[in-house]
């Protein structure tokens, strides 16, 4: 979030200055390289690298002295119960106490559950009477800033959530369906209605609370969806209907709309199932009944057990078979994999002693870190083609484009079995058949193997 949001507002015309602790990151900035893969990303990087518009520190309380607004994009991961953590949001308070120098306006920008920003407020407050008191005690103002004189400092906190979608972060930030400002104060409106105003699309205007939610509601809504779909999957498959005809035809209704209605093995990435998780855990705390969002939760945890089921109705027996998985990523256009479908089904069939082939077009150097080569257990290989040869299936578990453009009949020559298991329903599915493959995909009953029937449902009727 914090690279893509430095590099739009510089290229609104802003002097923008972007600071994080990790002095690795800001030595990749300071030679104008991107350090994580996002679609334009780099290209805007060196045009803003070149402008001067956009510079880069890691010291961080030397940057908040130097502005008057400070957007603060720091991490919010979450704990083992689900609830955010927000400890380098409170850190990043603490510094802008010692650091106010004048007038600033903090514009909340991480993700993080109602009620943080009147923490952030109430943090620096104290940081700032404690300081006086100290100061008054030994006779000095150890704040070395003619503004902590003052009563009160002179500060505003606002939100301003983001809604950034890995893979599309830059078309978002420029192409926004709404701007969501929770603020307190005039001042604070007026200089978010100028920052936004070039990019032409509704402001939403609300108190600093409202804002906060609207974030966590919007992911909430959005992981309902997915679980919505994939549960009607399931029902699909059970009964013979295709859930892509289902999701095209509920999702011309404008009130439901087509976006996130593609089954699959489930959302992933960082935001979606933390959010999710702490808008539970917020509600739990208000004592609100959020039973449904724990479903959703439960439905998606599933998915992954729902495909390996697929997995091994198809194969047998997992172990000892040689399987080339393409996808490694949460989603297409990203090098992210955490809290990737993918990850969790290549541990399990890891387990079950299946000798797997990765590749993925981005995300390969990461999830080597986590998971390091295994000779004759586990490879990366650099691309489909050198996956394949072997191989008893292919597992498609992110919906890369690239891989709509593959010579299916290329793969089928140099696999074992032409066997092709699609976790995303992405590929043209009469292309992969006629190229001889066995296409098994998800809730499209028309399309499984033949020995899979769907399961009987009653008596035959009369047809009328």
């Amino acid at each position: 979030m914090g690279l893509p949001t430095a590099l739009g507002l510089s290229e609104l015309g802003w002097d923008v200055t972007g600071a994080d602790s990790d002095s690795e990151k800001i030595a990749l900035l300071r030679a104008g390289r991107a350090p994580f893969h996002e679609p334009g990303l780099q290209e805007l990087l060196s045009k803003q690298h070149s402008s001067g518009k956009l510079k880069v520190t890691d010291d961080i309380e030397a940057a908040i002295r130097s502005v008057q607004i400070l957007f603060v994009c720091v991490g919010t991961p979450q704990k083992e119960n689900g609830e955010a953590d927000l400890s380098q949001v409170e850190e990043v308070a603490h510094m802008i106490a010692r650091n106010l120098n004048g007038y600033k306006l903090i514009v909340e920008k991480s993700t993080v559950p109602a009620i943080t920003a009147n923490w952030i407020k109430r943090t620096i407050l104290r940081d700032c009477d404690a300081g006086k008191t100290k100061g008054a005690a030994r006779g000095s103002n150890p704040m070395g800033r003619a503004d902590r004189n003052s009563h009160q400092p002179k500060f505003d906190v606002a939100s301003n959530p983001e809604f950034l979608q890995e893979g599309s972060a830059l078309r978002d930030f420029f192409q926004p369906h709404r701007i969501v400002c929770g603020v307190e104060t005039d001042s604070a409106r007026e200089i978010l209605e100028q920052i936004y105003q070039p990019l032409n699309c509704p402001l939403v205007m609300t108190d600093v609370r409202t804002a906060e939610l609207i974030k966590h509601a919007a992911n909430a809504f959005l992981a309902t969806k997915i679980s919505f779909i994939n549960m009607v999957s399931d029902l699909c498959e059970a009964i013979g209907a295709d859930v892509s005809q289902v999701a095209h035809g509920i999702g011309l209704d404008p009130r439901i709309g087509a976006d996130f209605l593609k089954a699959g093995i489930g959302y992933g990435g960082y935001c979606l199932p933390k959010d999710l998780r702490a808008f539970i855990h917020l509600a739990e705390q208000c004592r609100v009944d959020f039973s449904l969002l724990k479903e959703v939760e439960r439905i998606n945890q599933r998915r992954a057990e729902a495909f390996l089921a697929k997995v091994r109705q198809t194969l047998w027996v997992v172990r000892g078979k040689t399987l080339a998985v393409l996808g490694l990523a949460f989603k297409p256009g990203t090098d992210d994999i955490r809290e990737s479908p993918s990850l969790k089904i290549i541990n399990r069939l890891r387990e079950e002693g299946a000798v797997l082939r990765l590749h993925d077009p981005m995300a390969m150097p990461n999830t080597q870190r986590v998971l390091p080569e295994e000779p004759g257990r586990l490879t990366y290989c650099s691309s489909p083609y050198e996956a394949a040869p072997g191989a008893d299936a292919l597992l498609l578990l992110t919906e890369w484009d690239e891989f709509r453009q593959l010579d299916w009949v290329r793969l089928r020559d140099l696999m074992a079995l032409p066997i092709l298991i699609d976790g995303r329903n992405h590929l043209n599915s009469e292309e992969v058949k006629q190229a001889g493959f066995e296409y098994i995909c998800m809730g499209r009953q028309s399309e499984r193997a033949l020995h899979s029937p769907a399961i009987s449902v009653g008596p035959a009727v009369p047809t009328v």
